[in-house]
């Protein structure tokens, strides 16, 4: 017995010192292995990062796969390769890395906002809009709502989804992103358009109103509602809009006034609404308003005595095809000349060379583009010539 205990004994002072000895080695071997790795990752990340700034994405994009694969847990660099593969049009890939990322159960709230995000950005990239949209929709509440509403509001739109674009919009200016009152205008009149097309005009008028209350500024809710009174033959009605238009938007009248002019010819009105275009046209001269005002005299606009002055102070192609279309026997005096302003200031943008390389314009020709330096690169005709 007493020999058994001797035995067991002299086997555990063999046997520690060697446990020891194994532990030492191995912690030694882990810590080499550790050291060798943690050497070679952020090699390959600077390795990447240079690439990527000597602009060689191909090989920046190895780089950063080795960086991956000896670090695997590193979320700044599957990032940093997700957002290279989406720039070079790898939107598959990109996906992959992304949602590899949304998987890691240790990944941190802020990353995993960050991963979302990203994703939605590939599926926005690659066409896929029904997954973008679900992607950033998901990101409501997050540090990144205001820029997945404002790319959610641009898929709206592409799909012409007015009134969830309207509903976004509205989220996005209470949230305090800016003023969306023209857009929201514009969504309501869309929808108001698609009313009407399909025979709902109680909708399409309850549309317009709320437009108009939108962006009491925005042309085109009163443009919309006076176009619908005329066309079911309420002349009076269009000529109070338009009228309205004049108060609230000049500028926006002025391109519609002949249709103004048209109304108010219907509704025996034509009196009043002269007076407000004269009005409007001593305040801002314009061809539009000229041509308004000549209808409402009864002359064409080339005949009419304000053209010439107009020629001088806005020497303009359309106000020299009016001219023009009159027999130059009743021209003014300075007609001719007029004429000749308007022809040349017109075309002077056009007597340019155009390099075909990168676009660079300028009057002289030259054998070598200062642009882009390539040679040979100007043709000999003008842009007016092409």
């Amino acid at each position: 017995m007493e020999l058994d205990a001797q035995s067991l004994l002299f086997a555990l002072l063999i046997a520690l010192p060697a446990a020891f000895a194994i532990g030492w080695v191995a912690s030694r071997m882990d810590l080499r292995q550790w050291k060798r790795t943690d050497r070679e990752a952020p090699k390959a990340y600077f390795k990447g990062l240079n690439l990527l700034l000597n602009e060689q994405p191909d090989k920046a994009i190895d780089a950063f796969i080795e960086a991956v694969q000896h670090d695997p847990d590193t979320s700044e660099l599957h990032f940093a390769l997700g957002n290279l593969f989406r720039r070079r049009g790898e939107f598959e890939r990109a996906v992959r890395v992304h949602e590899h990322l949304l998987q890691r159960a240790d990944l941190a709230r802020s990353d995993r906002e960050r991963a979302q995000y990203a994703l939605a950005q590939d599926f926005m990239k690659a066409g896929l809009f029904d997954r973008a949209e679900a992607a950033f929709a998901a990101l409501e509440g997050t540090p990144f709502e205001t820029e997945s509403r404002l790319a959610r509001l641009g898929l709206h739109e592409r799909s012409r989804d007015w009134a969830g674009a309207a509903d976004v919009a509205g989220r996005l200016e209470k949230a305090g992103a800016g003023s969306f009152a023209t857009r929201i205008a514009h969504y309501l009149c869309e929808q108001a358009l698609e009313a009407d097309a399909r025979g709902d005009a109680a909708s399409a008028e309850s549309l317009l109103t709320q437009a108009q209350a939108a962006a009491p500024q925005s042309a085109r809710p009163w443009v919309q509602r006076a176009e619908r009174l005329a066309r079911s033959g309420d002349a009076a009605g269009a000529l109070a809009v338009y009228l309205g238009l004049a108060q609230r938007n000049p500028e926006a009248f002025a391109r519609v006034s002949g249709d103004a002019v048209a109304c108010a010819q219907t509704a025996g009105q034509l009196p009043a609404l002269r007076d407000t275009l004269q009005r409007l046209y001593e305040q801002q001269p314009g061809i539009d308003l000229l041509r308004a005002l000549a209808r409402a005299d009864g002359q064409p606009p080339g005949q009419s005595p304000r053209l010439p002055s107009l020629l001088r102070e806005q020497p303009s192609l359309s106000a020299a095809i009016d001219l023009l279309d009159t027999p130059a026997a009743q021209w003014p005096e300075s007609g001719q000349t007029t004429v000749r302003e308007a022809v040349a200031r017109a075309a002077r943008p056009l007597q340019r060379y155009r390099c075909a390389a990168c676009g660079f314009e300028s009057q002289r020709h030259f054998w070598q583009c200062p642009g882009c330096l390539g040679w040979d690169t100007f043709p000999p005709q003008r842009i007016e010539e092409l």
